[in-house]
């Protein structure tokens, strides 16, 4: 397995108020590396621009620094109702996989979009199947992997995610076969759908191909209960290992089957002390 991070602390600085750059925290994370982190995964919002000298000053700061960029991550929609927006949204997730091909990336963080009170189960899975289904020829050509998350909601979107609880990203997952689609397993998303992380990973851990290592406690003064574990607004994230999910036991499993992906660590949300 091999260590990379993840900015999470530090996106609505890049992203929103612009108070930091991607190279602010490509200089940040350098001191990582002296505890194992050698990539660096980029998420697209933090890019300033699409224009190519200004991608390969980036890929260039990476190298520079000592890291590779393992995972491009990406939000995509695909459960609008809407088919022509679907349709940009694949052109789009064309563009970012070879964006993706450009950083050396072996990963593209797919999703399947948000959960739209409108649509229905049945219409959301066969459009997310659809459009992923038409994303793998375009995958293969540029040699990126999609890779699906079990994910709770993107920072920018108004719904979570439609494919939250694990019924529902089964389903998607296993009428997708393809070496060029696999899962990035996050296991404190799965708390939140109120589902139990190693029973997720129990269900598609052949089909791992990269990691989120993030951690989830109560915030100060909440009590951990049935209804606290599935309220987003009463869990934070933190430290890796010092919060509700059993690293040990999910390691474990993934060296069982041989994984040997990138383990990205997306917490840190207080800052670099606890990357």
């Amino acid at each position: 397995m091999r260590l990379a991070a993840f900015p999470k602390c530090y996106l609505q600085e890049i992203c929103i108020d612009k108070s930091m750059s991607l190279f602010d925290w490509i200089r940040l994370a350098e001191p990582l590396r002296r505890h194992g982190v050698t990539g660096l995964e980029l998420y697209d919002g933090t890019l300033a621009s699409r224009d190519m000298a200004y991608l390969q000053t980036v890929r260039t700061a990476h190298s520079d620094a000592g890291f590779v960029i393992p995972m491009l991550c990406v939000s995509p929609d695909f459960t609008h109702p809407d088919p022509d927006f679907r349709a940009a949204q694949v052109e789009t997730m064309k563009a970012n996989l070879d964006l993706a091909a450009t950083f050396g990336c072996t990963t593209c963080r797919v999703l399947s979009g948000q959960r739209r009170p409108e649509v229905s189960r049945s219409d959301g899975v066969g459009w997310v199947v659809e459009c992923i289904k038409s994303l793998l020829p375009h995958a293969q050509q540029v040699g990126v992997i999609l890779a699906i998350e079990n994910h709770f909601k993107d920072n920018f979107w108004t719904y979570p995610e439609f494919a939250q609880r694990m019924d529902v990203f089964l389903e998607i997952v296993n009428q997708i076969e393809s070496p060029w689609f696999g899962v990035n397993y996050d296991p404190s998303n799965t708390l939140l759908a109120g589902e139990d992380p190693l029973e997720l990973l129990e269900a598609v851990k052949h089909r791992v191909v990269s990691m989120h290592a993030s951690d989830r406690r109560p915030k100060p003064g909440v009590t951990l209960s049935a209804e606290t574990l599935t309220d987003y607004t009463q869990l934070i994230h933190g430290e890796i290992g010092t919060g509700i999910i059993n690293f040990d036991a999910i390691f474990a499993s993934l060296r069982g089957v041989g994984f040997d992906g990138w383990v990205s660590i997306e917490d840190g949300v207080n800052g670099m002390a606890e990357l």
